[in-house]
């Protein structure tokens, strides 16, 4: 879990750099919203996406037999003991989190209730007593009767954009998201920039006939407003100036948009992260100094477990007892069950002339995951040595260890 958080971040990070850069100052304002809320459902998928294209391709000389893997979960009393302070605390966020957001839904409520209401074909009308209210929220527009009256009809057009374009929709994916990664700033980032991006389309939508009646709209008083974050507000004082800026911009050339092919780098650097499973350099060497051993599938006398030196098929019994040591001598650590830390350990390793285990190699998802793997394999009884025309010989042997939680 720790290891998705931290990739999936990453690749939000990598993405909202590339819109900040390259889209942000750009007029194709649809495209920007598909590009921000395209990227975070990718920056969430993508850390599952393993490609066989990009994935490491071991030569055949260097084949090894590989165990059938093993799932490996705590025991439902270990999980019950070990519920962390981690746990607790993300669960607790996550119920401040659906508190504040039944909050803002009910001051909406309320305001609507408390309101004139006027019902027209595609929208509703609410007319704030006593207010100078200016925003909009699904299919209803809410303006205080303060507003000045030559300024209402301008403002009414801009928070249709936001109605016929479902931009309420948008704010309310990243209100549940936030309810879910309260945790991660970057969801609020998000719901930052998309909210700023309605904002330009819906100056655009509206300016198109009379742009100057637009300026004279954001250049004059600012009204007050609701704090609430999946509203979409006419007056909103941190974005006035970039609407101003946005109003006044030339469209974007149309060749501009060869910038969104940025992707196209990034999204492939992070696929071939995400399914690389190359070893570091100094296991790689290794691997290359063993490349003379003979592996397990085509040895002529396979290494001999204890116990099996009677067996009529001598790998099959290797590869039960192997399991039933694993099964045998397992234990989840306590502190990957607190940290909610699950995932596979590749293992590789080298049964030695002398039916020793050494040379073991290791790749997981957590160092604590690692070191139980190793003191398994620590534990395994000396074999009876591979042979191969009448010498022994070394034979490496590798298999995957997932450790999962229930």
């Amino acid at each position: 879990m720790v290891q998705y958080i931290l990739l999936f971040v990453t690749f939000q990070i990598l993405f909202l750099i590339i819109y900040d850069v390259f889209l942000k100052r750009e007029t194709f304002f649809q495209w920007n919203r598909v590009y921000l809320i395209g990227t975070f459902l990718v920056s969430l998928f993508l850390p599952f996406v393993k490609l066989a294209a990009f994935a490491t391709v071991v030569p055949e000389q260097f084949s090894v037999i590989v165990l059938q893997e093993i799932i490996l979960t705590p025991n439902t009393s270990d999980v019950a003991s070990n519920f962390s302070i981690f746990q607790l605390l993300f669960y607790t966020g996550m119920a401040i989190s659906v508190l504040v957001f039944g909050f803002k839904i009910h001051q909406i409520v309320k305001l609507k209730r408390q309101g004139e209401l006027q019902q027209f074909s595609d929208y509703t009308k609410v007319t704030v007593a006593k207010s100078n209210l200016a925003f909009s929220f699904y299919d209803t527009v809410f303006i205080g009767d303060a507003v000045d009256k030559t300024s209402e009809k301008g403002i009414l057009e801009h928070e249709l954009v936001h109605i016929r374009q479902k931009h309420s929709l948008d704010l309310l994916f990243f209100e549940i998201l936030r309810i879910v990664f309260w945790f991660n700033p970057l969801v609020y980032v998000y719901q930052n920039r998309i909210a700023e991006l309605h904002e330009f389309i819906a100056d655009d939508h509206a300016g198109k006939d009379n742009r100057s009646e637009q300026y004279e709209l954001l250049l004059s008083q600012i009204f007050q407003t609701k704090n609430i974050s999946f509203i979409n507000h006419f007056y909103k004082s941190s974005l006035i100036k970039k609407r101003i800026v946005m109003l006044q911009k030339s469209k974007s050339s149309t060749i501009l948009k060869f910038k969104y092919l940025a992707l196209v780098p990034l999204i492939t650097g992070m696929l071939f992260y995400t399914s690389c499973e190359t070893e570091p350099k100094e296991q790689v060497d290794e691997v290359i100094e063993i490349a003379v051993d003979v592996p397990f599938s085509v040895v002529e006398t396979p290494p001999v477990f204890p116990g099996c030196e009677n067996a009529e098929d001598v790998r099959a019994c290797f590869n039960e007892q192997m399991n039933k040591h694993i099964r045998k001598n397992f234990k989840y650590p306590e502190i990957a069950q607190q940290q909610g830390v699950q995932g596979k350990v590749n293992i590789r390793f080298v049964i030695q002339k002398d039916g020793s285990i050494g040379q073991l190699q290791m790749r997981g998802p957590d160092k604590n995951l690692e070191k139980e793997a190793a003191r398994i394999i620590s534990l395994l009884p000396k074999m009876t040595a591979g042979m191969q025309r009448g010498t022994n010989v070394r034979v490496p042997f590798s298999l995957p260890i997932t450790f999962r939680l229930q």
